[in-house]
């Protein structure tokens, strides 16, 4: 099975060629500041990312015929966790319905559909019409960030005109516990585990035998603060600074989410930096971190008690858990409530071809976007 997997980032487009499991090709394509200037809107730079993608295929001499296109699941309503296949009330909820959450990700399934439909299309024109069927191509989508499989309490927040709903980092987290669960001999759905991915955003959830039961909404502004986003803040001094007439909209939802978090307070979001000045004697940058780090392990902590207790491991993901300082710090903190394990990185276009491949082997059903 040759499987094309296309993830949209803010200022990049990964893309990769699986052959069952193992990758053929990968690539990441920036976009500089100056590329994406003239789009108005991130939906606006569709056209332009795939055909980018088609560039670089050309380039690796890879023919456009894949069995399945996958893209990263972009901000539709909340849907259960799961491989999806593309059809067109997800594409118009893409389209129009992502008006509140404009972000890269949500050109993923745009672009897998479109590259799908010129294959099936290509198909079909040069192919007998009994065999059309059995070349065709399909477009899927799996765990997007707004998978939410919430408990009825979790979803209760303390004013009915604002329920709580979680944006997170569905995809990593969700392959990240498979692979755990594989290494151990047993199945997802078997174990209790708290997941940390720390990266741009920092999201913690606790998967109740094959579910996450409870995370926070790590865009719009809940849990730790992380490298670019503020997290949970004082709710009456933000109202206070809404109506102060010193903020747009604009820029207030910037100091949610991208000049936020690490970014606000020392200027960067490069963690590799930020740690390089804690080595070199930042007393003020090593009083963030640590107090990051003292949010995130607070957020952990409180997981465990959605699951009573009951948790098989504690698995730490995302780029910054590549830091030693950050895990041995963490670990100092959470290690006496279940063992702690690393998987550094977002490993998201693997777990977006193995999805598809699970689905192509028959080893996993799609499921209808409704």
């Amino acid at each position: 099975m040759r499987i094309l997997v296309i993830n949209p980032g803010s200022t990049s487009t990964k893309i990769a060629v699986y052959e069952d499991e193992k990758p053929l090709l990968l690539r990441n394509i920036t976009h500089s500041a100056n590329e994406l200037a003239p789009f108005g809107d991130v939906i606006e730079q569709q056209d332009f990312r795939r055909q980018l993608v088609l560039n670089e295929l050309q380039q690796a001499g890879i023919p456009l015929a894949f069995d399945a296109v996958i893209g990263r699941g972009g901000l539709v309503k909340p849907i259960s966790g799961g491989v999806y296949e593309i059809n067109q009330q997800m594409l118009d909820d893409t389209l129009h319905g992502c008006v509140m959450h404009n972000h890269a990700c949500n050109l993923g399934c745009l672009i897998a559909y479109e590259i799908a439909a010129t294959i099936n299309a290509n198909t079909a024109e040069g192919s007998n019409p009994a065999t059309v069927s059995q070349q065709h191509c399909r477009a899927f989508i799996a765990d997007p960030g707004v998978v939410d499989e919430l408990s009825p309490l979790a979803r209760i927040s303390g004013s009915p005109l604002m329920p709580r709903i979680c944006i997170w980092h569905a995809l990593n987290q969700r392959a990240i516990a498979r692979r755990y669960a594989r290494g151990i001999g047993k199945e997802y759905e078997d174990l209790n585990l708290i997941i940390c991915h720390l990266g741009g955003g920092i999201s913690v959830a606790a998967h109740e035998h094959g579910r996450a039961i409870d995370a926070n909404n790590a865009l719009d502004g809940e849990g730790p603060f992380s490298p670019e986003r503020a997290g949970s803040l004082p709710a009456a001094d933000l109202i206070r600074l809404c109506f102060s007439g010193k903020y747009s909209e604009k820029q207030l939802l910037k100091r949610i989410a991208g000049k936020a978090g690490l970014n606000a307070h020392l200027g960067t979001n490069d963690m590799r930096e930020i740690l390089e000045r804690i080595k070199n004697g930042d007393q003020h940058a090593q009083l963030i971190v640590e107090a990051m780090l003292y949010h995130v392990a607070k957020n952990i902590a409180a997981e465990a008690a959605v699951l009573c207790g009951q948790v098989d491991a504690i698995l730490l993901t995302g780029g910054i858990a590549h830091s030693d300082y950050v895990v041995s710090e963490l670990r100092r903190r959470i290690g006496f409530l279940a063992p702690v394990y690393t998987f550094p990185g977002e490993n998201e276009m693997e777990a977006l071809a193995l999805n598809a491949l699970a689905v192509l082997q028959g080893k996993r059903e799609a499921l209808v976007y409704e």
